[in-house]
């Protein structure tokens, strides 16, 4: 297992221990010299930065751009200049005291006045966010450091600001488009003036707007007026449209009532008529019938009156003789026949 650095470090001071002062001296000078060589000769730029050097030997600034995240070899009378490149805050707001100028990536200044075009005074709470885009750029026309901040970003964006704003009358900073439509229009001229310093801005965000205490009273009163108009307006035009939707719902009722009505007196005359022709499809079949029937009577009636009706009668006596017993008799001279009605009649006496 590979000893710790507190075990490494125990070591060496227990190595120093035991040498002498005369030999740990020159040991220290050659450490320190090399140190000073190093940090002398070499210098580091850090992510999300870039560097450009500059030689105060003749060439002057160099066009090369050095990124982030590495150490370079500086010769002597070179030095390395290291721009930002992450995005950056200016904060234009009221400060207080215990707020340092600049912390990080983040420039803080005081709030912008705004002279209104309807002659009022409103102090504007804004945030400038942008970033560098050519470092050689901020090099050449500014120079090095953070001095863009004061001598091009801070100026350029107030001067946007307190123009595209001060179009806006005071009551427009209440009205969320018109205000978003001058900032963005202010973002616009920010990046118009700083783009030849390589600098570009981002977005530009108003946070707060302050009026001055008389005004800012008064707009709050016409507000609240405003807003009892807009109301009673809105209650007027409700009402308006409830009326309008009670007169479609009556005129649709009143279709409906009369669409119903129709339906009903069709569906009385489509059922008459079915009763109708039901009663005489009726009335012609029985005719039919009775007709059918008339004829039958007529045709038997007709069969009756043939030659063969003798025949008949006798088949229907022999019908009326079912269950009579079977008489064997002679002749009426030995005995009787009653069969022979005239005979038996005769024999009782009987005309």
């Amino acid at each position: 297992m590979p000893p710790t650095p507190a075990q490494q470090f125990s070591r060496l001071t227990s190595w120093f221990a035991a040498r002498s002062p005369a030999r740990i001296i020159p040991i220290v000078i050659v450490v320190l010299g090399i140190f000073i060589m190093f940090n002398a000769c070499y210098d580091y730029v850090a992510p999300y930065e870039a560097g450009i050097k500059e030689s105060r030997y003749g060439s002057g600034i160099q066009t090369e751009i050095y990124e982030g995240g590495h150490w370079y070899f500086t010769a002597p009378g070179v030095t390395l200049h290291r721009f930002p490149l992450a995005l950056q805050a200016l904060e234009m707001t009221e400060s207080t005291s215990s707020e340092a100028p600049w912390a990080g990536d983040v420039r803080h200044t005081g709030l912008i006045e705004v002279d209104t075009s309807d002659g009022s005074k409103v102090k504007v709470d804004a945030t400038v966010l942008y970033r560098i885009v050519d470092p050689y750029a901020v090099m050449t026309k500014i120079g090095p450091g953070r001095t863009f901040e004061d001598a091009a970003l801070i100026p350029k964006s107030m001067l946007s600001l307190k123009k595209n704003l001060g179009q806006l009358l005071a009551e427009d900073f209440y009205h969320e488009s018109r205000r978003i439509q001058r900032t963005m229009a202010a973002r616009d001229e920010m990046n118009q003036l700083l783009k030849d310093v390589g600098i570009e801005v981002d977005h530009v965000l108003v946070r707060q707007y302050y009026y001055e205490a008389g005004y800012q009273e008064q707009i709050e009163n016409r507000k609240v007026q405003d807003q009892l108009v807009f109301t009673n307006k809105s209650k007027g035009d409700a009402a308006k449209e409830d009326a309008e939707r009670r007169k479609v719902e009556s005129e649709g009722q009143a279709s409906v009532d009369v669409e119903t009505q129709r339906g009903e007196a069709e569906v009385t005359k489509i059922r008459a008529e079915a009763d109708l022709y039901k009663r005489k499809k009726e009335a012609e079949g029985d005719a039919q019938v009775r007709i059918a029937e008339a004829k039958g009577t007529a045709l038997v009636n007709e069969a009756y009156s043939s030659s063969g009706t003798t025949n008949l009668v006798a088949l229907e006596m022999v019908k009326v003789l079912e269950g009579i017993n079977l008489i064997v008799v002679g002749d009426e001279t030995h005995g009787v026949n009653p069969l022979n009605i005239n005979a038996m009649m005769k024999m009782i006496g009987a005309e």
